[in-house]
């Protein structure tokens, strides 16, 4: 039995111990990310959306000026530190990325 024990221990140390850091690092390499077409498509749904809240602005104004007891539902304003907060984030992440890109 103790003839055993540093068979095992070597067979841990040379053989286990580098296959399972291999075959994590296989794993970790395999592991699904964002490719360049996701990262445009998120491009263009972020100045889609974009897009969409100024025309929104637009028709509440609209409408606001045809009709004085008009109240908008509470959103995301566009120049609210609050609500801008992520929204600047975002922009700071997508620049970052594009200086790197290019």
């Amino acid at each position: 039995m103790d003839e055993l024990v540093p068979i095992m221990v070597v067979g841990m140390l040379f053989i286990g111990l580098p296959w399972m850091v291999l075959h994590y690092m296989t794993k970790w390499k395999t592991a699904p990310t964002i490719t360049a077409d996701d990262e445009v498509l998120l491009e263009e749904l972020y100045n889609l959306a974009k897009r969409l809240d100024e025309r929104m602005d637009t028709v509440e104004r609209l409408v606001a000026s045809d009709d004085p007891g008009f109240t908008p539902a509470r959103r995301l304003i566009a120049d609210h530190e609050k609500d801008n907060e992520q929204l600047r984030e975002l922009e700071k992440l997508m620049l970052e990325k594009k200086g790197t890109r290019s």
